[in-house]
């Protein structure tokens, strides 16, 4: 049986992810499409999230930690009155309450009361591994462990355009945070829970979404288009 040929590239891809897809369905698509000896990525996004996934390649790999810790930028929309199993669209209702006829001046003032040094208990339903094992496959199971509150810090959470129980937000931060759980928690502090029912990733580091190829651009690119999208190793260690 002959040897499988691989292609060997070194550097950065940015993608904007679908919703729907996971963050190893995009790099698993990149190195089989390409046919790639090695394949990375800096940070997963939830399968219902959207955004820039910053895949490495080849001696990118190495790069992995240093690009990780990059602060990151979201939007997305919180939505108020409903707790979630998941903290998100795509769990199952935990509880329902009145949503308080709150202005969105007063909706800010409880969002600013997280900017700073905070503390993240993670969700059940993350890639967190205890004793080896991923939380969100104990949480499938029905299975919930003690785990230890995670510091984060929040530079930015600004609400925009409130509506009904809906209310859009912008989030910078540091590595790390949950934006599931900051609008969970942003939900209990208000007294009425709530969960995300969209979340985008716009920027990681210095590197943003807009222009980023979609998986159907990856999809019909050759090789040749695969490279001229690449940000060459040089650049990302400057």
């Amino acid at each position: 049986m002959a040897k499988r040929e691989y292609n060997h590239i070194d550097g950065v891809l940015l993608v904007d992810k679908p919703s729907d897809w996971t963050s190893f369905d995009v790099v698993n698509l990149v190195r089989r499409h390409y046919q790639l000896d090695k394949t990375g990525h800096c940070g997963t996004l939830d399968p219902f999230a959207t955004g820039l996934l910053v895949i490495l390649l080849g001696k990118a790999t190495r790069l992995q930690d240093q690009l990780m810790a990059k602060d990151k930028c979201y939007t997305g929309t919180i939505r108020l009155g409903i707790e979630t199993t998941t903290e998100d669209l795509t769990g199952e209702i935990a509880s329902e309450k009145e949503v308080p006829p709150l202005s969105l001046e007063e909706l800010q003032k409880v969002a600013d009361s997280f900017i700073g040094d905070i503390e993240q208990l993670p969700p059940m339903h993350s890639a967190i591994k205890i004793n080896g094992q991923p939380l969100y496959k104990l949480a499938r199971k029905g299975q919930e462990v003690e785990r230890k509150p995670r510091p984060v810090r929040i530079d930015k959470f600004l609400l925009l355009n409130p509506r009904q129980a809906d209310v859009d937000f912008v989030v910078e931060c540091s590595k790390g945070t949950y934006i599931r759980t900051l609008g969970a928690d942003f939900g209990r502090k208000i007294g009425c829970g709530a969960h995300l029912v969209a979340l985008r990733r716009e920027r990681s580091g210095d590197h943003v979404v807009d222009g980023a190829p979609t998986v159907d651009d990856i999809k019909a690119w050759d090789i040749d288009d695969l490279k001229a999208h690449i940000i060459p190793l040089e650049a990302i260690q400057q």
